[in-house]
């Protein structure tokens, strides 16, 4: 396409060299010269559309050329005015280069370049404004396709409905095992007791919002997901990943700072070093829970005895630094009772949302 591309304009040169010029490939590129403007114009815009139609006459020009009239640099310079009109501002350098050129097959070649970026300027700028509507079509043609194949096919959302089911009947019936996935030995916590207020019933927000809660502690053996969400699931998986990892990088750190004491954790650059620290050692806790927890206990030990050593403060006892690595290592239980007052804060937090 390359060498094509390159021999056209090596043609468009021969002819407009020759004696008399040959002005047949030019006129057919002023032909799309004018196309293009054309199609950049509004539709309001018609008093500037009859102007480069008298301007741009084909016909006319046709007739200049084979008479050997035809004006190549008044042209040039009505289609660099127009461009210059039309264009976006962030082009009006590149249109300026052009008025500095000479050559006309160099000329033509950089007008079809910068017309071709202001064509791609004014879709983008029609994308951007029929956007909103487009949208609100494209929801009104899914919910109306989804319908019909719920019609065809009753039962095609059945683990949507005991997802969204399950939760309701979590925040209807409050019990110690209410949450299911998110049962108070992993969370810490009961969803809100809405059984208390039979005049108070939880609303579908409420209700969606739950289940979405169930979701990031999905058990992966269940393959009753709900069907909905199917496309997200891996990225629910990696949302509960990070759930669990900043549920157990809190806990260390609200274990850590009560050995240490405010002092230390008066520091930001203490902090934020232990905080790397944890974050680095805690990524395999997934798979390795009580040898990630060992190696953490060992590293925010030594980190805080050193923090404590350069501060010039008294460095904790072999009493406290062994009930240190015990309570940081304890972190690695489902039961552990820092960690459920991680989740369940966390749970509060974004209730409050």
């Amino acid at each position: 396409m390359e060498t094509m591309y390159n021999a056209f304009w090596d043609h468009l040169k021969e002819q407009l060299l020759s004696t008399p010029p040959d002005f047949t490939c030019a006129l057919e590129l002023l032909k799309e010269v004018k196309e293009i403007l054309l199609s950049l114009l509004l539709p309001h815009q018609n008093r500037l559309r009859n102007e480069i139609e008298e301007a741009l006459d084909m016909d006319l020009l046709k007739q200049e050329a084979e008479h050997g009239a035809l004006d190549v640099p008044h042209l040039s310079n009505y289609i660099l005015n127009l461009m210059t009109l039309l264009c976006a501002p962030v082009r009006d350098e590149t249109v300026q280069k052009l008025e500095s050129m000479t050559d006309p097959v160099q000329l033509l070649k950089g007008i079809l370049n910068v017309l071709g970026l202001m064509k791609m300027d004014m879709v983008n700028y029609t994308i951007q404004s029929l956007r909103p509507y487009l949208q609100e079509h494209s929801v009104q043609y899914e919910q109306a396709k989804f319908q019909e194949l719920l019609d065809k096919q009753s039962s095609l959302l059945d683990c949507t409905t005991k997802w969204l089911t399950k939760a309701a009947t979590d925040l209807t019936t409050p019990s110690p095992s209410s949450l299911g996935s998110l049962s108070s030995s992993s969370l810490g916590c009961s969803p809100p007791n809405w059984a208390a207020n039979s005049s108070e019933l939880p609303s579908p927000t409420m209700v969606l919002y739950h289940g979405y809660l169930n979701l990031l502690l999905w058990d992966p053996d269940d393959d009753e997901f709900p069907e909905t969400l199917l496309m997200d699931r891996i990225r629910l998986q990696e949302m509960e990943s990070q759930l669990h990892q900043l549920t157990i990088l809190a806990s260390v750190l609200l274990v850590a700072r009560s050995f240490s004491g405010n002092v230390l954790f008066s520091s930001p650059e203490f902090v934020d070093k232990l905080k790397c620290i944890t974050k680095a050692l805690i990524e395999e806790f997934n798979s390795r829970p009580q040898e990630t927890m060992v190696s953490v206990s060992e590293q925010v030990s030594w980190e805080i005895h050193q923090g404590l050593k350069d501060m010039g403060l008294t460095a904790l006892s072999s009493e406290n630094t062994a009930s240190l690595i015990g309570q940081l290592q304890n972190i690695a239980k489902k039961e552990n009772c820092v960690r459920n007052i991680i989740a369940q804060a966390q749970e509060t937090e974004v209730e409050s949302v």
